[in-house]
């Protein structure tokens, strides 16, 4: 962090500035500090709807140093409804502290350190990760036992496993909104294509068995025994990159349509109708390596990139012919002063997205803003900065059944040695609405004041 986000001295002056500023800038606020660092948040099914707040669960995971092993946490977390909590409430937290906010539900023994994790978007309760091997794990979160993390505990098994890639497959994961298809890239240089469908299919009967491979002495069927998860082989491998797939993505409006990026500064658009080479090849879309690539749900025409170049680019499908190298991105965001880890549309507004990197600062952008900035200090488009982690953001995840809500995770090694923070946080509606919308509020509110005044 010192080199990326400047020296600790300036990190903790930001941090502190920032801190003063959560009543005004925020809605709601929850820290919840981890004491193994988590690459990887996601939100799972909201399962509780009250007056005051919903409830939700969380999937995260623990990379332990190997006292203990690995895991993969499912978290209930109760989110609190806009316009509920007191300002000086929510600024009130102590950093070394867990939020009552968060409370661990389940513990699933990994195997291996958790990279990623992603949610099926047609049943949440089923998640798929990736660790350092060539395989992609899938869990039943619901199935699986709860099991206890200690040393010399065994692995909890897996309820499926997805095979095809020829090298460790570490961090490119997707799942199709449409139907359940798994997308994987690799150091192998190839993008994996999967259905899940496949081993239900193969299952015949069995398939109607509520227990999870996972639970002990289960007989799932027989493509397993009972030491070994079903495995599936792949529909397709894609091959066209020259180097590690960093990222891959599903098209929202079609399951056979997908993309990816790597270490070769390409993005590359792949249809399954037409074969697996590629459908358009973008080379250098970056100056660098691209960490990391994401579809717009509202439209599909646009796509995003983050790099180690410090930038995200945002790229029209219609002005990327088919051959080598054509296109160029409709708009450069540059606001970051290192690598962009991660990229995602908001579910809420077409136009909205948010980029986090290893300065430490999540930032959301407003394409729709781009040349109408009021400010000439702030790059086009940007319209809030997260800036309460102190060390790199390695992931986050906007919230689709609490709109305008986020969870995001930092990597603290670099700044404390060790563990994470894990932020939960919703920026305050003054500063997304429409302005003439938030300036008739404002003005109505002073009116109310002034109606309360005492006269003299």
């Amino acid at each position: 962090m010192k080199e990326k986000g400047g020296s600790r001295a300036a990190v903790d002056e930001r941090y502190a500035q920032w801190k003063s500023l959560i009543p005004v800038l925020y809605d709601w606020f929850a820290n919840h500090n981890l004491v193994w660092p988590s690459l990887s948040c996601r939100w799972g099914p909201q399962f509780e709807q009250a007056t005051y707040k919903n409830r939700q669960r969380l999937y995260l995971s623990e990379q332990t140093d190997g006292s203990v092993p690995n895991t993969l946490v499912i978290a209930n977390c109760e989110v609190v409804k806009p316009r509920v909590a007191a300002a000086e409430h929510i600024s009130q937290f102590n950093e070394e502290a867990r939020s009552p906010f968060v409370k661990k539900y389940k513990t699933i023994i990994h195997p291996g350190e958790v990279n990623r994790i992603r949610e099926l978007p047609q049943d949440s309760r089923i998640i798929a990760t990736h660790t350092d091997s060539p395989d992609v794990l899938i869990w039943d979160v619901e199935a699986q036992p709860n099991r206890h993390a200690v040393l010399g505990a065994t692995d909890s098994r897996p309820d499926l496993i997805l095979r095809g890639h020829e090298e460790n497959a570490e961090f490119a994961l997707a799942m199709c909104p449409a139907e359940p298809y798994v997308l994987s890239g690799g150091k192998d240089k190839s993008v994996v294509w999967w259905s899940i469908q496949d081993h239900i299919s193969g299952l015949g009967d069995s398939s109607k068995s509520e227990t999870s491979p996972g639970a002990s002495g289960s007989k799932h069927s027989k493509t397993a025994n009972e030491k070994d998860s079903p495995k599936v082989d792949p529909r397709g491998v894609f091959h066209g990159h020259d180097s590690t797939v960093e990222d891959v993505q599903f098209c929202p409006s079609s399951a056979q349509e997908f993309c990816s990026v790597g270490d070769d500064a390409c993005l590359i658009l792949w249809d399954a109708r037409t074969g697996t080479s590629p459908a358009v090849k973008v080379e250098k879309a970056h100056g660098g390596d691209v960490h990391c690539v994401d579809w717009n749900l509202h439209d599909v025409n646009y796509i995003l990139t983050g790099s180690a170049d410090n930038s995200v680019r945002m790229w029209d499908r219609r002005n990327l012919g088919p051959g080598g190298g054509a296109g160029s991105p409709i708009h450069k965001f540059e606001g970051h002063k290192a690598a962009v880890l991660c990229v995602q549309w908001s579910p809420d507004k077409a136009s909205v997205f948010g980029s986090s990197a290893e300065d430490g600062f999540l930032n959301v952008w407003d394409h729709d803003k781009v040349g109408k900035k009021k400010n000439p200090n702030s790059p086009g488009g940007l319209f809030f900065q997260h800036a309460g982690h102190r060390d790199k953001i390695v992931d986050f995840h906007w919230n689709s059944s609490d709109p305008w809500t986020i969870v995001s995770v930092s990597d603290d090694g670099e700044s404390t040695g060790g563990g994470g923070t894990l932020q939960i946080w919703r920026m305050s509606d003054l500063i997304y609405r429409p302005e003439d919308e938030v300036l008739s509020e404002l003005e109505n509110f002073k009116s109310h004041l002034a109606s309360c005044t005492p006269r003299a």
